[in-house]
Order: structure tokens, then C-alpha cells, then sequence
């Protein structure tokens, strides 16, 4: 048999299929399709996010307020507020004072503003009062002869809210209200001070001198680490505007902070919420005095632990720190370092988002409950 030719060969061979056009590039129409379902998607978001943050504006405020202390807002003007010889005329050393002056009546100029009278607190049981305490108490009032000794228990903190702040009830005994009962004392801390103005002093403090020097001053709380101030020990005259602001925001500020008990206290009625009170006061900062330290020693009257300072002996911290405690200490350190501002501001946007997300939940199944 012989070969075909070769133009036969060529006819009967398989071409390259191709696939069309159309099947490998999309349209114009198609693009302009998409383009427009991805713009709807990306409106739909947006709307989402704002709608989001209107319902939870309030958090996101409170949230803001209590990240920007450590980060922005204390050291503003803190030259001003911190007691030193150069502003206020004042030895925060305390050497050149008597150990026994309970007033400023002595010193030319000055006059006593804050009232003399010790505030202690002991909620529940007395047999949970630690050992040491009573001994502290009594030799606070030994150094305060004349002053007015005040030791607030259950039966007196309650009638105290009930006659004077009724609109606290629900905080102070209500299913909605305070989770934990050092939320309860440092509450109680703001509504004695603003009602009766005075000394308020942890039970753990045992006094070494007399507060008397410190009485010309509108209101006077100790240096705290790392940020702001101790409410352990707070002075103030009566009715003071700024512990007023302290008594009307603890609604406001009655979250479970982050699901943790630590950030719960601090945040809600603690030294974090405090002196984030004090950050955004819009009020004259400069009287609301704050007792620091000298150059050499920073850190001469903060209440950290088991420490003497020129004021007190500081038998110990307080029994209710839980785990969580060093976790938000060392984020509160870590934040004067720019390398880790970055990092903390994640966690707080994660921490927030988390806590908006449950927030608009929480409502949607009260909205649901109701229809």
C-alpha cells in the first residue's frame, strides 16, 4: 500500500483548539458588575461599623478614656498638679513639718480646708479584718487628737446611700450592681469624701505622723505606680467638685471590664478610674494636688506593697488582686517605651471590638425578648 501524500496528511491532522475570548477575559460589563457589588459590600460594611459604634458610642468614649491616661493624657500639665517646693511652696519630704501638726492654722497664709475627720472603712464581716489593721486605725486617730474618727460598716455605708444617694441603690445592692465588694468600699470612698469631706485611709495604713500639713489643700491623693493615684489615701474639703465627679460616673463606668476581675475594679471604681477622672476634669487640675516625690526618689510616697513611707507603713497590698493583676501592671509599665505603643493599642482596639460586638448582641436579644 502505498504512503498518502502529504497535503492529505496535513487535512486529516487534529488542530490547536483555542478557547474563545470571552470564556478566558471578562467584560466590561461583568467588571462594572462587580465593581458595584464590591462597592455595595464595602457601603454595607461601613454602614455597619458606624451603626456599630453609635449604639456602643458610649463605651467607645469610656474605653478611649481609660486607654488614653496611661498614653496621653496624665503627664498634661502634671507640673502643676504635683506637689513640689518650686509651685507650692511645699516639702514633700515632710522634714519641715512637726510629726504631731494636725493643722495648717500655724502657718502664715494658709487655713484648713480639708475637715478633720478620719474615715476608715470595714465592710463585711469584722472577723475578715486582718491582723494588724485595728492596731493601724488606732494609731492614726492617736495622731489626730481633736479630729473625728469615722469607721464605716455595713449597717452605716447602707443607710449613708439610701439618705444621701438613693440613685446608687441599684449599684450598690441591685442584680445589675457592683460584682465584687471592693467595688462597694471604693465607691463608698467618693460618696463619704464628697459628703463629709475629711481623710480617707485604707485599714492597712498605719499612720507615722500627722496629716495636718496637707490641709491647706482642695484635695491631695498619693503618686501611684505606674500611672496616676493611690485612692488608699485621699484628702479633700467638703462637697469638693472633683470627688463629685468621681461619685456621678460610677454608672457610667459599671462595665465587666474585658471579662477580667482586676480591669473590673480598676476600671469601674479603682485607682485607673480615678485618675482617669482626673485626666478629663474640666476643671482646674491644678488643685487637685498629688503627692509625688523628690528628683532622687520618685516614688517616696506610693503605696506599692509592704512600704515605708514619710506618711505611712503600708502593712501589705489588698486581698483582692487576682491573677490578672500582673498582666495589666506590666501593660501599664511597658507603655512609656514607643516600642510597645503599637502593640498595646492593638490589644485595647482587639478588646474594644470584642466589647462592641457583645454590646449589639446584648441588644438585639433585649430587642428580640421584647417583640
Amino acid at each position: 500500500m502505498g504512503l498518502l501524500p502529504l497535503h492529505h496528511t496535513r487535512h486529516h491532522s487534529t488542530p490547536t483548539s483555542k478557547a474563545p475570548r470571552s470564556s478566558r477575559t471578562s467584560s466590561p460589563s461583568t467588571r462594572r458588575r462587580s465593581g458595584i457589588i464590591l462597592q455595595r459590600i464595602a457601603c454595607l460594611l461601613i454602614t455597619v461599623a458606624i451603626v456599630g459604634l453609635w449604639c456602643a458610642r458610649d463605651l467607645v468614649y469610656d474605653s478611649y478614656t481609660l486607654a488614653a491616661l496611661p498614653l496621653l493624657k496624665w503627664r498634661q500639665s502634671a507640673s502643676s498638679f504635683y506637689l513640689s517646693v518650686e509651685n507650692d511652696g511645699f516639702d514633700v519630704t515632710f522634714e519641715s513639718y512637726d510629726v504631731n501638726q494636725t493643722s495648717t492654722r500655724g502657718e502664715e497664709g494658709y487655713e484648713d480646708r480639708v475637715p478633720g475627720i478620719l474615715h476608715h472603712i470595714a465592710l463585711g464581716p469584722q472577723e475578715n479584718q486582718k491582723e494588724g489593721w485595728q492596731e493601724a486605725r488606732e494609731r492614726c486617730v492617736e495622731l489626730h487628737p481633736g479630729w473625728e474618727a469615722m469607721l464605716w460598716t455595713d449597717e452605716k455605708a447602707d443607710e449613708l446611700v439610701r439618705e444621701h444617694y438613693p440613685e446608687m441603690l441599684g449599684l450598690w445592692e441591685g442584680e445589675d450592681g457592683y460584682r465584687y465588694g471592693i467595688q462597694r468600699v471604693d465607691a463608698l470612698r467618693y460618696m463619704v469624701l464628697y459628703r463629709y469631706g475629711g481623710v480617707i485611709l485604707d485599714m492597712d495604713l498605719q499612720c507615722k505622723r500627722a496629716l495636718g500639713p496637707l490641709r491647706r489643700f482642695d484635695f491631695v491623693a498619693p503618686a501611684a505606680n505606674p500611672t496616676g493615684f493611690s485612692i488608699g489615701f485621699m484628702m479633700a474639703e467638703k462637697g469638693n467638685e472633683f470627688v463629685g465627679e468621681l461619685v456621678a460616673n460610677l454608672k457610667r463606668y459599671n462595665r465587666h471590664w474585658l471579662g477580667l476581675p482586676y480591669p473590673t475594679v480598676m476600671f469601674s471604681t479603682g485607682c485607673h478610674y480615678a485618675s482617669t477622672i482626673h485626666a478629663f476634669f474640666r476643671g482646674d487640675r491644678s488643685k487637685l494636688k498629688i503627692l509625688g516625690g523628690t528628683k532622687d526618689n520618685k516614688k517616696l510616697h506610693m503605696l506599692s506593697g509592704p512600704v515605708n513611707t514619710p506618711l505611712f507603713k503600708h502593712l501589705g497590698s489588698s486581698s483582692w488582686h487576682s491573677y490578672d493583676a500582673a498582666m495589666i501592671v506590666n501593660l501599664g509599665k511597658s507603655v512609656g517605651g514607643s516600642r510597645w505603643r503599637l502593640p498595646i493599642m492593638f490589644l485595647l482596639a482587639c478588646g474594644l471590638f470584642f466589647l462592641v460586638i457583645r454590646r449589639i448582641r446584648r441588644r438585639r436579644r433585649v430587642t428580640s425578648l421584647k417583640v
